[in-house]
């Protein structure tokens, strides 16, 4: 322990921010997920999938309410306008409140065709508009603190955001009859109270709720790119939504539950590609494109493994974090898995993007992703019913990574000229083939256990046998 505590010691401030902010990263989706359990138990599937409809809404509706200004656009500012942060902060606050209000107002001139458009309760579209207005001021004091590496303050107001809401939400779920609308409104109480606080302490600090020079600099930044940000949270909303009214409540429930414990991988999927980005950006930097080619070749084994895994004990799963009533969401698991895997392949080639700052092809790449995904939905719920919501969104991230290649090829022929390709993409078409025929292959073996439990000591086997090549690469990405 003291060897351990020396060497956190050592570590730069910018080192201990990033590990204190990956904690709390998992710590937010890790006691939400571990909640989960207690929730299928105390709700019914419909209640259940109120509340995941709620969810889904509020993702689509903050980009338009907020222009989600507090991702690129402030950590841009914050580099653009050193000297008046705090003016910046609370600017940026004062914009997000505008744009919340007039989208409120637009909601209350017509509220009942919101209602059944929504199809959730005037209690909750007021919730709803309720966390709008002051949940962006904590994100705007978080982002700062990101930006600046202070995590003490942010680790503790994780923990008590992290904890609170799953407490006050089973004492309220269990005290009333009206269980979905008091799992949502005690998940906004928390939310609000937060917000509340770092509104005040915004304002205060900054003393500058409109400043033209700011909210112009915001709106010519972040107004481009809503139709990325919106095609992005369609991709990853639009099933429950499209179930919920083509199908039903309960199913929309049953489909959330197998989409939340396949979306359990990227909590490390996410870790690895943030390590990736950097690791990427020296190698284009250095030239060093055969490093990039063999790595990048090992990150997907691993990410494809833990995808398979997920598949693999699928039917256990669900019977941890639900009850019976979720029990057919099993069928959803082995191609949402699957989409994980794609989830992290696109990224590989939208980096390359990034790095040549070419994120109008990102933005083409993510309204064809979006559109086709609501296409699908529409076409194959109506004939297939809810399961099929699993199957569109693996087939819309295939495509995602397929543009994403063609745009990065584009790039890449204009930019490098050393090598054919950065990826070893013979090896990545066959192995995404190998994850696809895998996925297949446990759908047919679910009901199976015997066989299934063979391929998962087969899988921990060739795990164990390459050990050392998956401990050097998760060196070479620490340093």
């Amino acid at each position: 322990m003291n060897q351990v505590l020396k060497k956190y010691n050592g570590l730069s401030d910018p080192v201990k921010a990033s590990l204190w902010f990956t904690v709390c990263n998992i710590l937010q989706k890790g006691i939400a997920l571990l909640s989960t359990p207690i929730f299928t138990r105390i709700m019914t599937t419909d209640q259940y999938g109120v509340y995941t409809v709620y969810q889904s809404w509020y993702q689509i509706i903050t980009v338009f309410a907020t222009l989600n200004l507090s991702a690129g656009v402030f950590n841009n500012g914050l580099t653009k306008f050193p000297e008046d942060k705090k003016k910046f902060v609370s600017s940026m606050q004062g914009l997000s409140t505008t744009v919340t209000l007039l989208l409120c107002i637009v909601f209350c001139v017509n509220i009942r065709f919101w209602e059944r458009t929504l199809d959730l309760s005037f209690v909750l579209i007021i919730a709803l508009f309720v966390q709008l207005l002051f949940e962006p001021a904590y994100l705007f004091w978080s982002a700062e603190q990101r930006y600046m590496y202070k995590y003490k303050k942010l680790v503790a107001i994780t923990i008590f955001i992290a904890l609170g809401s799953p407490i006050l939400g089973i004492i309220t779920v269990i005290s009333t009859e009206f269980k979905a609308e008091a799992r949502i409104l005690s998940f906004v109480a928390v939310q609000a109270i937060v917000g509340i606080v770092f509104y005040v302490y915004n304002a205060k600090r900054g003393k500058n709720f409109f400043d033209n020079k700011y909210w112009k600099y915001a709106l010519s930044f972040n107004i481009p790119l809503i139709p990325h940000y919106l095609s992005m949270t369609i991709l990853n909303q639009s099933d429950r939504i499209m179930i919920n009214s083509m199908v039903g409540k309960s199913e929309a429930a049953v489909y959330a539950i197998a989409y939340t414990i396949a979306m359990m991988m990227t909590i490390i999927t996410t870790a690895i590609n943030n390590s990736f980005i950097p690791y990427t950006y020296k190698g284009l930097t250095e030239r060093k494109y055969l490093d990039i080619k063999k790595n990048s070749s090992l990150l997907l084994v691993i990410v494809g493994g833990g995808c398979v895994l997920a598949m693999a004990f699928g039917p256990e799963l669900i019977k941890i974090f639900a009850s019976k009533e979720y029990y057919e969401a099993i069928w959803v698991m082995p191609p949402v898995a699957a989409s994980v895997y794609f989830m992290f392949l696109y990224p590989l080639f939208a980096n390359v993007e990034f790095f040549y700052e070419k994120t109008k092809f990102i933005m083409v790449a993510s309204c064809i992703g979006a559109g086709t995904n609501i296409l699908l939905n529409f076409i194959f719920i109506k004939i297939f019913g809810y399961i099929a919501a699993g199957y569109t969104t693996l087939a819309c991230y295939i495509l995602f990574a397929f543009a994403h290649y063609f745009f990065y090829k584009r790039i890449f022929k204009e930019n490098i000229k050393e090598v054919d390709n950065l990826y070893d993409m013979r090896f990545i078409l066959g192995f995404s083939l190998m994850i696809i025929v895998v996925m297949i292959g446990m759908t047919i073996i679910y009901e199976m256990p015997i066989v299934r439990y063979s391929i998962i000591i087969l899988l921990f086997a060739i795990t164990f046998w390459n050990r050392k090549k998956m401990i050097d690469l998760l060196k070479s990405l620490k340093k």
